[in-house]
């Protein structure tokens, strides 16, 4: 089973602190999900195995490829809390600075830490492996968010979380990742 994690498209959040916040999608999301559905296999008769995050911006991806869909918490970007739908620039400094500083083990006020997000996210991935049958299964498909999908690939590539944001993630872009033997595979990043 290959799985494809597929970021949402650009928004229109400039400078915004938007984490589990619903923000407008840019306007190039029809380009940019029909250039999405050119990376992605065939489906397969029954159709693809997809998921998505609950938050407006990855359920229209997911809409855009696929009537059928399962919504999954797990899935969803870091919860920033008090700084949720905030400027960046506005963000009182004595917070920002340590939470920069240690953002894996410490939270924004209200808000969950980057461990907490690897957490939900690899239980997701634990829970799809688990549930799989066979490997000639057809492809999986997540929409998610950048910050989820750098956080299974730290948890795939057995990487220090703390240098996760190494990773680049595009929006619209397809990571491809698979199980075999127990053991996750990177196959593509950022494709």
């Amino acid at each position: 089973m290959i799985i494809y994690l597929i970021r949402h498209t650009a928004v229109q959040a400039p400078g915004i602190c938007y984490g589990h916040h619903d923000v407008p999608l840019a306007d190039t999301f029809a380009a940019e999900a029909a250039a999405l559905r050119a990376k992605l296999p065939p489906a397969p008769a029954g159709g693809y195995r997809t998921y998505s995050s609950p938050a407006a911006r990855c359920r229209a991806l997911a809409e855009a490829v696929t009537s059928n869909y399962t919504l999954d918490e797990r899935l969803r970007e870091m919860h920033f809390g008090a700084w949720e739908n905030r400027l960046w620039a506005d963000l009182p400094r004595a917070e920002t600075e340590p939470w920069m500083a240690d953002y894996v083990t410490l939270a924004p006020p209200a808000g969950e830490t980057f461990g907490a997000l690897q957490r939900r996210a690899t239980a997701f991935l634990a829970e799809l492996a688990a549930r799989t049958d066979s490997a000639d299964e057809g492809p999986v498909l997540v929409f998610t968010h950048g910050g989820t999908i750098r956080a299974m690939l730290a948890h795939c590539l057995e990487m220090p979380l703390r240098n996760a944001f190494q990773l680049r993630i595009d929006y619209a872009s397809v990571t491809k990742i698979e199980q075999q033997h127990g053991k996750w595979n990177v196959l593509a990043t950022n494709g």
